[in-house]
């Protein structure tokens, strides 16, 4: 997939009709499409094209024709860590998610379990299952929204764990259509990062492989990691989950706290007044409206601290 040139067109007619003609009789291809609908800031102007493939094949057959056609491709798993632009998307958005998606586990000579996951899963139903079997080193997963696909591509984490600490491999679509399969190692994960957005691929299915453990234990982690989350972090709230990653000696939250900017509003969007390290769409918010508190935020923590603020949330446009 390309990335979108300045000024770029939307897509013509006959670009539409293309692609409309592929999901015919499968999948979902709509027009015009209000993007604040699917994330969960619930934010975001339309896409030219939204598409949602029907199964792996037709996801295939969806990045070949687009880039046939020359036409931009975006990815949205559940609409989470993003912020989409007011004016919407230009190209196409393809979403993968699956309901409520495909586990399968299979139990190894060793006594670990391989657990395979299609990308579209929710990630925090992925956790709950895997708990729910007595398989440890996914509590942290459990309240964490996204998908698996996504969380593989941001190497997501909370509360000391992370997608790498059980991740085997993942089988990828490459932007040239191929179906490929990658150990862990090769996708070079560290902090909220992985190489997957710059090379292009797709992230298909992944294999985790857990160890079981204490089910009572692990149940009893899942129960207090999730009462923290309620009790700590804005739920009540669209947001895109935390804002800015963690500097490296520091919490962001912290910092955005001290420099007295517990509250602080601009628009419809907030500083959270449960927890600073999240922006609020308190109703109504613009992509405008974040963005313009975000550098607000970054400004007075830097003045305040000297501490450089870098944005998790993902900006599409």
């Amino acid at each position: 997939m390309r990335y979108r040139r300045k000024n770029e067109k939307v897509v013509t007619a006959e670009q539409k009709e293309r692609l409309a003609a592929l999901y015919r009789d499968r999948g979902t291809c709509s027009f015009d499409e209000p993007l604040a609908a699917h994330t969960t800031f619930r934010i975001g102007g339309p896409a030219d094209v939204y598409l949602v493939p029907a199964d792996e094949e037709q996801l295939a057959e969806t990045v070949r024709l687009l880039t046939e056609l020359n036409v931009r491709c975006t990815l949205l798993g559940n609409g989470s860590n993003v912020l989409v632009a007011d004016e919407g998307i230009r190209g196409a958005v393809l979403k993968l998610e699956d309901k409520p998606g495909r586990m399968e586990f299979t139990e190894g000579p060793d006594g670990s379990v391989r657990a395979e996951v299609s990308a579209g899963t929710s990630l925090s139903g992925f956790a709950r299952e895997a708990c729910e079997r007595g398989l440890a080193a996914m509590e942290y997963a459990t309240g964490i929204p996204g998908t698996v696909g996504g969380g593989i591509v941001m190497n997501a984490g909370a509360y000391g764990g992370e997608i790498r600490d059980t991740l085997t491999e993942v089988t990828v679509l490459t932007k040239e259509g191929e179906i490929v399969t990658l150990p862990a190692e090769e996708l070079k994960l560290s902090y909220r990062y992985s190489v997957i957005p710059e090379r292009g691929y797709i992230v298909l299915c992944a294999v985790f492989t857990l160890v079981p453990g204490d089910r009572e234990a692990i149940r009893a982690k899942v129960l207090e990691l999730s009462a923290k989350r309620r009790d700590k972090q804005p739920l009540e709230y669209p947001s895109a989950g935390s804002t800015f990653k963690r500097p490296e000696g520091y919490f962001a939250g912290k910092l955005i706290e001290d420099a007295g900017l517990r509250g602080y509003t601009v628009g419809g969007a907030q500083v959270s007044e449960k927890h600073c390290g999240f922006v609020i769409n308190k109703g109504g918010a613009t992509c405008a409206d974040v963005k313009a508190l975000i550098r607000d935020v970054q400004r007075i923590v830097f003045e305040n601290s000297g501490v450089e603020l870098e944005p998790e949330v993902k900006f599409l446009s």
